[in-house]
């Protein structure tokens, strides 16, 4: 595999050992008031929080945070918990300048109030205000309006003083973020790393995975779709997409593949958010030509793996990985490869591929000298074409 210039991965690279300090040492530092944070709590009507959004002070979409992921059923439930005037955890904003707000966490509460205030979406799913269901806020009797109406939403802001720089105020942030996230519903791995590990190399990969042709061969929404559509996808509200971009820049280490593959990529974001921008500016570049080559060759088709090796008909890492690595190594012969592109197509899984009696693209199997395998055959399937 030719690498690029800077670009540079080693897992060997040693960490930041224990600090060793006195007690002495650590009442000092606490005195100093060094990582401690900075809040105060407020509490907003429910019927305030559409305006509030309205008004630009608040930005909802951090790189913290995950993607909008609440169906209609559990916006639902939100606002019966209201109606039955439930006590809500707080929602957590940060004050980035004075009075304008980034939703730490709490993002899913206040779009779904702004969307029900909106008239957005009807109520479903209820379990205990079933006559409700099928009715919008303006169709709500009016006494179950002035309940919802009535109630609080409460919130603890970090204050801006929090932090003395704008780095030490981002490590922050992503500090808090994860250990609220620690408990409730589960950040996929990708979120957290979206989370824990935002920086250049990061919003390269969010960048990527808006590729039209990418998302096409993934059977993913098109960002332009509605919001419906893009939440009724679980690899775009779960970042899926943004992962499978960062594994195939991971996979070009192969050799440095040791432990889960979630470790593999945590490690090699981190020291991917390193690249100078001149080494990001060429990774795009390959990505966006290797894509272009395999939906050129392939189509929506070129992650699906054949009906011998799985039943289901549905794109599959195990091709993707691999083939996108056996292309990236010809992006150099992109016209050869076009004009053979029928012929290769036809050639693909002609025959079932077994190694040791096992299936090549068996799902199952994923250690680094079985990827190698499967890269090797896409290699042979495209060798004969570059002459």
């Amino acid at each position: 595999m030719q690498l690029l210039e800077g670009e540079v991965f080693n897992r060997g690279q040693s960490l930041p050992s224990v600090v060793a300090m006195t007690d002495e040492e650590i009442n000092a530092k606490y005195k100093r008031g060094e990582v401690r944070i900075v809040t105060e709590q407020a509490r907003y009507p429910v019927k305030s929080i559409k305006l509030m959004l309205d008004s630009g002070d608040y930005l909802l979409n951090p790189e913290y945070q995950r993607r909008k992921r609440w169906d209609n059923g559990k916006k639902s439930r939100l606002i019966e918990s209201f109606i039955m005037n439930v006590p809500l955890p707080p929602v957590f904003l940060y004050e980035y300048d004075y009075s304008k707000y980034e939703v730490m966490d709490g993002l899913q509460r206040l779009t779904t109030i702004y969307d029900f205030y909106s008239g957005n979406f009807t109520l479903e799913g209820l379990g205990y205000w079933k006559e409700l269901e099928g009715k919008k806020y303006a169709d709500l009797p009016e006494e179950v309006q002035k309940g919802i109406d009535r109630r609080y939403i409460s919130s603890i802001v970090l204050l801006e003083e929090t932090a003395k720089t704008p780095e030490e105020a981002e490590e922050l942030k992503q500090i808090v973020f994860e250990r609220l996230n620690s408990g409730g519903e589960k950040l996929t791995p990708q979120e957290t790393r979206n989370a824990l590990y935002n920086g250049p190399f990061n919003q390269l990969c969010i960048k990527l995975s808006k590729n039209e042709k990418f998302r096409k061969m993934w059977n993913i929404p098109l960002e332009g779709d509605s919001e419906e559509k893009l939440l009724r996808s679980e690899a775009y509200r779960k970042m899926d997409d943004v992962e499978l971009v960062l594994r195939f820049f991971a996979y070009r280490f192969l050799d440095e593949m040791s432990g889960t593959v979630e470790t593999f990529l945590d490690d090699y974001l981190k020291q991917a958010n390193t690249f100078s921008e001149k080494t990001n500016q060429e990774l795009e570049r390959l990505f966006n030509d290797v894509v272009d080559i395999a939906y050129a060759l392939f189509n929506e088709t070129a992650f699906i793996a054949p009906v011998y090796e799985r039943q289901v008909h549905k794109p599959q890492k195990t091709i993707y990985d691999p083939l996108m690595q056996s292309i990236a190594k010809h992006t150099e012969s992109k016209d050869k490869l076009l004009l053979a592109a029928e012929s290769i197509k036809n050639e693909k899984y002609s025959s079932p591929i077994t190694v040791n009696g096992e299936k090549l693209f068996d799902g199952r199997n994923t250690v680094p000298s079985i990827v190698k395998l499967r890269i090797e055959y896409f290699d042979n399937l495209i060798k004969p074409y570059l002459i």
